[in-house]
């Protein structure tokens, strides 16, 4: 088996005249915790709608685990191992965390269309739920609906429906947007919490969150890759700082 969770050679995206992605080659070791980070407008989400389905490349190729994913649609994609959080959060405000966990899962095993008994018909999928939950320490929000949470905790909400998907490559679009720094840390612990089976790629401007969780950075501009690296050689790299923390060179 490759080493590489996931693989993008020569992805290419246009709107007609307007170029989105240039020619991106790409790779995400198995078991990173890799970040994708670039000031806005580089084409970061492009880049993940790209590789989830959401957009279909105008040329180049997505390798997931071995397996050419570029002509797969987003539910094909999600059944071969990729799960997605989003820059808002896309959860079921009306229902409970527990119901939205529950959907998740149901959907992974092919039940979701077949459930019209209460939740305590179903022990497996509601057993499983609440321990996804409990990693979190989210078992007491289980029955309050998403719209009595906290954002906060909404976004950690998401983080464990995305791995309700069983997923064997994660990626997390910015999953402190909205949120106060106090709060940033809940999601600083759970990205670390996440299993070293799970291959992750996080999309994040919280540098506190990047430098904590990544072992590997990729700095996109203009839709296409500018440098890549180690934390640490990022942070000096004097390119980085000029387009992505503001920064010029004062002589």
């Amino acid at each position: 088996m490759s080493d590489s969770a996931l693989e993008v050679i020569g992805l290419y995206k246009n709107f007609g005249a307007l170029e989105v992605a240039h020619n991106i080659d790409f790779t995400l070791k198995r078991g990173a915790r890799h970040a994708l980070i670039g000031p806005n407008g580089a084409g970061k989400t492009t880049f993940i709608n790209l590789i989830t389905g959401v957009l279909t490349p105008s040329s180049g190729q997505i390798i997931l685990n071995g397996q050419d994913i570029t002509g797969l649609g987003q539910a094909e994609r999600s059944r071969c191992g990729i799960a997605r959080t989003f820059q808002i959060n896309q959860l079921f405000r009306g229902l409970t965390v527990l119901e939205n966990v529950v959907l998740a899962i149901a959907e992974r095993q092919g039940i979701a269309s077949s459930m019209f008994r209460p939740l305590s018909s179903y022990s497996e999928v509601t057993d499983e739920a609440m321990e996804l939950l409990g990693n979190f320490e989210l078992n007491e929000d289980a029955l309050r609906r998403i719209d009595e949470l906290p954002y906060g905790r909404q976004r950690l909400v998401e983080i464990v429906i995305a791995l309700g998907q069983r997923p064997s490559v994660l990626l997390l679009d910015e999953p402190a947007a909205g949120i106060p720094s106090s709060e940033s840390q809940h999601i600083l612990d759970a990205a670390s919490a996440l299993s070293s089976d799970i291959t992750v790629l996080i999309i994040e401007h919280d540098m506190e969150i990047v430098f904590s969780v990544a072992d590997y950075i990729t700095v996109l501009v203009s839709g296409a890759v500018l440098t890549e690296g180690k934390p640490e050689v990022i942070a000096a790299d004097e390119r980085v700082r000029a387009v992505y923390l503001g920064e010029v060179d004062r002589g």
